[in-house]
């Protein structure tokens, strides 16, 4: 269904992500999100330089490798366009990221180790949808945990419901599923 005719307007500014997701060789896995801004028009940053109509403001890229356990293996961040000199130098601290978990708490986690001066805010916007294209890329993300736990992904979305009618046709196992009551101390 297409979004209603808009009223009369003028383009401003164009951001595209994408994101890619690979099946290594060795058994990792990899997502490639690239974030590229530009304006329809030239423009001046006082002090830092000219843009001409279309050429990128912002062009970055990451690249997360991950396993099985969807933990953090290796990132690599290349900016091929930043608007000002010091964006750069935050590069090393992506290295952070390595070992953390494409998991619950993904937005809490890249704040904690890139939140405010940190980070790049355009990096962080790319990491945060990461996890979700990891998630969908990763064989067996939408299989029941070996434990007997439901996927992640249930309860999380009207779709999957666990009282829903999509639940209850690809996942009947878990269809009225409720999470186990915490343990009660003495």
């Amino acid at each position: 269904m297409p979004l209603p005719t808009p009223a009369a307007r003028q383009p401003m500014h164009t951001r595209r992500v994408n994101y890619q997701g690979f099946r290594r060789d060795d058994g990792l896995w990899e997502i490639e999100g690239e974030l590229h801004d530009s304006k329809p028009f030239d423009i001046d940053i006082r002090g830092e330089g000219r843009w001409a109509a279309h050429e990128p403001i912002h062009h970055m890229w990451i690249r997360v490798t991950y396993d099985e356990a969807m933990v953090i293996r290796d990132i690599a961040v290349a900016m091929d366009a930043f608007p000002h000199e010091p964006c750069p130098g935050i590069l090393p601290n992506m290295q952070r990221m390595v070992g953390e978990v494409l998991g619950k708490g993904w937005r809490h986690t890249i704040q904690r180790h890139l939140g405010n001066t940190e980070g790049c805010t355009h990096l962080r916007e790319l990491l945060y949808n990461l996890a979700t294209a990891a998630m969908q890329t990763r064989a067996g993300a939408f299989s029941p945990r070996d434990d007997g736990r439901p996927p992640p992904h249930l309860g999380q979305c009207v779709s999957w419901d666990f009282d829903g009618p999509v639940v209850e046709k690809v996942y009947p196992m878990f269809f009225g599923w409720r999470p186990p009551a915490p343990a009660k101390s003495n």
